[in-house]
């Protein structure tokens, strides 16, 4: 058994779609993250770093995995799926996860902040990581133009990127002119195991809409970013 401490986010979902994908069985743990419980004493004793997601795996002597990427990497490696078996093969799986880890993730991550979070509406930091986002967009249609995945067979490097990649409409980032990158995202989310694993937990919003709730859903996040300004600056 293995206790997922997660929330609904990218990161948190990429890592119950693997679960669900490997069939492992779980027990999750929702962390309110606008509650800080990330950054509470006991949570901090499994993930010194205060992030969700983080992994016990009960079954291996209580065995602690935190980083999502780190995550992904130990399950397949223990289901001896959703990774090659062959070095090549390994390493291809190992790029893309890292291209996630270092490009996608960090920079809609900045995307999010300043287009959707962040009080004062600062164009150049804007346009800055929307463009960031659109360039990487472009490297894996270009790639998917060639390969139905994103390293040979299905694998936690399509799970990485996908998990993030589908959320672009909240970024501010548009994909209507990428097909080959359309077809992927669609075809993933086809998946029963995807389906399963994106609603454990559920968002709050949906990062498609535009509506009341997707506002307030901003506000809140907004209001977490001017938290940490004014932690940052001693207010």
């Amino acid at each position: 058994m293995i206790d997922l401490y997660t929330a609904a986010t990218p990161n948190g979902h990429k890592i119950s779609i693997a679960l669900e994908e490997l069939a492992l069985p779980y027990t999750m743990h929702t962390l309110n993250l606008s509650n800080k419980e990330q950054k509470q004493p006991w949570f901090l004793a499994i993930n010194p770093n205060g992030r969700i997601p983080a992994i016990v795996d009960r079954a291996a002597d209580d065995f602690v995995v935190f980083e999502s990427g780190a995550i992904l990497l130990y399950l397949a490696e223990k289901t001896g799926r959703l990774i090659p078996d062959d070095s090549k093969g390994r390493s291809q799986v190992v790029q893309w996860l890292m291209f996630q880890m270092g490009g996608i993730g960090p920079m809609m991550g900045q995307a999010n902040v300043f287009f959707r979070y962040f009080p004062e509406k600062i164009a150049a930091a804007i346009d800055r990581y929307q463009g960031e986002c659109r360039r990487l967009f472009r490297v894996l249609d270009s790639h998917l133009e060639e390969h139905e995945f994103l390293a040979g067979d299905y694998s936690i490097a399509d799970i990485a990127n996908w998990a993030w990649v589908r959320t672009h409409r909240w970024s501010g980032v548009d994909i209507d002119d990428l097909p080959q990158l359309r077809r992927w995202l669609e075809q993933i989310r086809a998946r029963p195991a995807v389906q399963k694993g994106i609603n454990m937990p559920p968002s709050a919003i949906d990062r498609d809409a535009n509506d009341e709730q997707a506002r307030q859903f901003a506000a809140e996040a907004r209001r977490m970013v001017e938290m940490g300004q004014s932690r940052r600056s001693g207010v």
